[in-house]
Order: structure tokens, then sequence, then C-alpha cells
């Protein structure tokens, strides 16, 4: 670890930190170069340059060191105190002056959210004051990508909800079913938590109890709506529940997807969109996979029906019954 990535809060000691305060309690030193990763300890005064040696670092006593680390908790709380209550004294005469055209407005029923950030913090608000239910849907393009730490983030969010006495329903693509970080994400939950999955899903929805939905706002996801008016919730809310009847359970009990006649399920979604005319990336698209698999499914329901050409496979699709029968 180094200096530049050492981030915690200002009164706190990280482990690396306790590690080497422990060292030196227990020599009576450190040198001041093994000090640079973890500058917590020269920051907070639990490690301090010896007087005989300024290349040494000594440790003062664990009792004044949680002493000094409570006394700037307790400094940063009467702080925040006295920050909320110049904030109230200086909103006060403000508020006085609300009219009733600027209280309509307080929250308003379409809010943009110009970053990804933004839009996190304002679901994390969101599912905070939520006590029912979550519906979100989660299409995905192929690759379940992004830090760890924001999955992580996520689901103790979710958790939270949870615990709160909130339910959580998800709807995915069938593409994720064996999907190691989605799998374990609810594995991990515990309590009133479903997930299912089709071939395809809308764009990216989620729905906080029956009161405020979040949709994209841009192609590239970095834009977000924040909707809170009734009838377009209530109207994401009928969508989401239409397509939850028609999908397979994935989670907590999964519901495995039948193959006929040889042709599998994915094989199934494929050859409907193909005979629709839709090119290899768009059938990728639109079933969350990479192009590469998907060519793979067509290769192989190519074979399975003797196909030789693509205008081929079309004609075979259609004389083979196989987008009438059920699954």
């Amino acid at each position: 670890m180094t200096a530049e990535v050492h981030h915690h809060g200002p009164e706190e000691l990280c482990q690396a930190g306790l590690d080497l305060y422990a060292r030196a309690l227990r020599e009576g030193y450190v040198s001041g170069a093994e000090a640079t990763s973890t500058p917590c300890l020269v920051d907070n005064g639990i490690l301090h340059p010896s007087i005989e040696d300024l290349r040494r670092l000594e440790p003062v006593p664990p009792t004044v060191a949680l002493q000094r680390l409570l006394r700037s908790s307790d400094e940063r709380i009467v702080g925040e105190r006295r920050r909320g209550e110049r904030l109230a004294d200086a909103f006060e005469p403000l508020i006085r002056l609300e009219g009733p055209a600027t209280a309509s407005k307080e929250t308003p029923p379409l809010r943009l959210l110009n970053s990804k950030e933004r839009a996190g913090l304002a679901i994390t608000e969101a599912m905070a004051e939520g006590t029912e239910q979550l519906l979100t849907i989660q299409p995905h393009d192929g690759l379940i990508t992004g830090p760890f730490h924001y999955h992580e983030a996520a689901m103790q969010r979710d958790q939270a909800f949870i615990d709160g006495g909130g339910r959580v329903r998800a709807l995915y693509q069938h593409t994720v079913r064996h999907a190691p970080l989605i799998i374990g994400r609810y594995e991990r939950l515990t309590g009133d938590v479903e997930a299912r999955t089709l071939d395809e899903v809308t764009e990216r929805l989620i729905i906080v109890d029956r009161t405020v939905a979040f949709i994209p706002a841009s192609a590239d996801r970095t834009l977000a709506l924040e909707v809170r008016h009734p009838a377009l919730v209530a109207y994401f809310i009928n969508t989401f529940d239409r397509l939850w009847h028609l999908a397979t359970p994935m989670h907590p009990q999964a519901v495995r997807q039948p193959t006929l006649n040889g042709i599998t399920p994915r094989q199934r979604a494929i050859a409907a969109l193909l005979i629709e005319g839709h090119t290899d990336t768009d059938i990728a698209d639109r079933l969350g996979m990479n192009v590469r698999t998907a060519r793979v499914h067509i290769a192989k329901l190519a074979a399975t029906l003797g196909s030789e050409s693509r205008a081929q496979l079309g004609y075979l699709i259609g004389q083979s019954g196989i987008l009438d029968q059920e699954p």
C-alpha cells in the first residue's frame, strides 16, 4: 500500500497502521521510511520522531493514543453540530420567504442526474427512505464488469433495505444465470429476495416503493432520470409486473429451462431474432451476450438443423416449428 492510495477517516486507523503501531510498541520504534505507507500514525500523533534519532519514530502509549483519537472524534461531532446550527440560522429567514409557488417545486416530478456518482447517491437516498419494495431490471452487455467495490456497495445497500423490512425483486437476462458475481450476490443476501430471468429485458430500471423510479437518460448510461410522477411510476411498475410473470425463476429456487428436440432455450431465442433479420451484433446486444458467444450458438443451431448457409438456416427454422413449441 502506498500513501497515494491510503484513504480513510482522519480519526481512524487502518489495519496496516495498527500492525505497524503494534510492532513499534514491541520494539520501541520503527523507521520513518516504514511509516510512509501509513501516514495516519504520524498525522494522529501516534508515532513521533525520536529526539535522539530523527530517522526513528517512537510510539505514544496506547491509552494516550486512544484518548487522542476519541477527543478528535468528539471535536468533529461538536463541529458538525455547530455547522448545522449555522445553516439553520442562515436558512430560517429564507424559509419564511417561501411561498406556495416555491413550495410546490420542493420535489420535482422529473430530475436529471448528470453523473453515475450522483445517480448512485440518489438511489441510495431513496432506498434509505424506502420500506416496501425494490424492483430492478438489470440488462448487461455480455460481460459482468465494474469494480468489485461497486458491486459490494450495491449488495450492502440492498441488504440494508431488506433488513428494514423491504422486499427485492430483480430481473436479468438468461445469460447471467451462471455468472458467479450475480449468483454469489444473491446467495449472500438474506431475506425476502427473488430474481428471475428472460431472454430480453428493457433498459435499466430501478423502482423504490411506489414513489420513485430511475431510468437511463443517455445511451452510455452516464446520465439518469429520477422520476417521481405517480402516473409514470405506476406505468413502470405495471411493465415490471408483466415481465416478472413471464420470467423464469433464478433465485432462491432456480427453474431449469427445458431443451426441446435438441434446441436449447438460448438457441430458440436466437432463432426468433434470426428470422426477423437481425445481425449477429443486434442479437448479442438484445440477449446480453458478446458477439462471439452469439455466433457459437448460431453455429450449433445450424448444425442441429442441418443448415449450410444463413439463408437456409432461416428457412429451416421456419420449417422446424421450434418457435411454435412452448418451453
